[in-house]
């Protein structure tokens, strides 16, 4: 038998009962002291622009960094496309095509509606005009995220932003990724800095001498980054504030330990805070599952995060049945949800809150996050409960279209004037009044 470093609790226990009550009200908090020194550095770069940026890069990511550095050349660009290996390219390529083609069925179409008396009355969608999008530097660029890249840019192409621009921390040498720069290019970005943490997203909303403002700020980030976000949203658009990864999985007998496992590990990897639950309605699934995690822990190169992740996170829930399975997944409201178990479909509609379904063993979280189609960006901590993924209606604006004509004005005019007088808006009652007096 393998170390166990999961817990395995019944689900309709006292202790279950107080575990699932404590993970429905999960939150995710900005320390104060983090998101007062974010505030420093927001107000540097807003008040010293480039050279804010300069002395921040410096300062944590590559001690020569000059001005001349920030914007990423063109040659630089296509020194990488150069670079990079066919067959990643050619992965980047098969990727980039089944997100476009999966965000292409999102384009929502304007509408008009006639009605009574020649009144039009509609609803017209239109891209903002700049996006901004931030990609971490992937451990100085040994570990470049090009499949972020590619779910932050198609979204922005395909809801026609004009403007997408991309920011990424450089390396200590100041270089950037080419697996990196290759799939910003290849996705649609048009420009690309050499900027990074809450420093790079101050630029995009504030804007600089070399970077021009952008209007929604979209990507993945670090605690520094998130922070960044949420205390210029409103300023700016922003996509979300993301917490840690998260995935749940419900299985029953039918289910492969072994496959379980693998994806409870497939989050705990990305970070010590990352949550792996299992829910199961099989003890016995649930006791070689736990086994089956010490043994792969084992061949993993992030094994030292993974292992904290489970043994501060990772919990083996047994659900009595299906039903009650369910009823645990959405309580908790799951970033990614799998549904291994035989009849995968038949509990699809049962699920109310989840970021994104995998159905079946053969649908693990990893073909979401990298090739299937559909945004990895996804809502956590609950928030599914009210949120969804990004994807191209984060980079629209919806306005509203209204036509009276004089006869459809006078109908309601009289209503519109006993309205604005109930709520004591007299101007709102006299610019329908002077109508009314002149209309004919």
């Amino acid at each position: 038998m393998s170390e166990r470093i999961v817990r395995i609790i019944e689900a309709d226990s006292r202790e279950g009962h107080s575990v699932l009550s404590a993970l429905s009200r999960r939150s995710f908090a900005i320390p104060e002291k983090i998101e007062e020194r974010v505030r420093q550095i927001l107000e540097a770069v807003r008040k010293d622009g480039d050279d804010a940026l300069c002395f921040y890069t410096r300062r944590f990511d590559c001690p020569d960094f000059k001005l001349s550095m920030l914007r990423v050349s063109e040659e630089e660009i296509a020194n990488a496309l150069d670079e990079v290996d066919e067959t990643l390219l050619f992965s980047i390529r098969k990727a980039m095509d089944k997100i476009t083609a999966f965000h292409e069925c999102q384009l929502p179409d304007s509408w008009f509606k006639t009605g009574e008396n020649g009144v039009i009355l509609g609803q017209m969608f239109r891209p903002v005009d700049c996006a901004g999008l931030y990609v971490p530097g992937g451990q100085g660029g040994k570990t470049p995220l090009v499949s972020s890249v590619l779910m932050n840019v198609i979204p922005a192409r395909i809801a026609g932003v004009g403007r997408i621009i991309l920011c990424t921390p450089p390396g200590e040498d100041g270089t950037v990724s080419p697996a990196l720069l290759a799939a910003a290019r290849i996705s649609g970005v048009h420009e690309i800095f050499r900027a990074g943490s809450a420093w790079a997203v101050a630029a995009m909303a504030y804007g600089t001498q070399t970077i021009r403002p952008v209007d929604v700020i979209a990507g993945p980030g670090n605690i520094f980054v998130t922070a960044a976000k949420k205390l210029l949203s409103g300023r700016v658009a922003i996509d979300m504030i993301a917490g840690p990864s998260e995935i749940l999985i419900i299985a029953d007998e039918t289910a492969r330990a072994d496959f379980v496992a693998a994806d409870m590990l497939s989050q705990a990897e990305h970070d010590p805070m990352a949550t792996s639950i299992l829910v199961a309605t099989s003890m016995q699934l649930a006791e070689e599952t736990a086994d089956q995690l010490g043994r792969h822990l084992r061949n993993l190169e992030r094994a030292d995060t993974a292992r904290r992740s489970l043994e501060q996170n990772g919990l083996i829930l047994v659900a009595a049945d299906l039903s009650l399975a369910c009823e645990i997944s959405n309580r908790i409201a799951p970033e990614h949800l799998e549904l291994m178990v035989q009849e995968p479909w038949n509990l699809v509609p049962c699920i109310r809150h989840a970021g994104a379904i995998f159905i079946g063993k053969f649908s693990p979280e990893p073909v979401g996050d990298y090739i299937a189609g559909p945004n990895h960006v996804l809502p956590t901590m609950g928030t599914a409960r009210f949120s969804s993924a990004l994807g191209v209606d984060t980079f629209l604006k919806r306005s509203s279209l209204i036509f009276y004509s004089e006869q459809a004005f006078l109908n309601d005019a009289d209503d519109v004037m006993r309205l604005a007088e109930v709520e004591g808006l007299t101007a709102h009652r006299q610019s329908v009044m002077v109508r009314k007096k002149g209309a004919g």
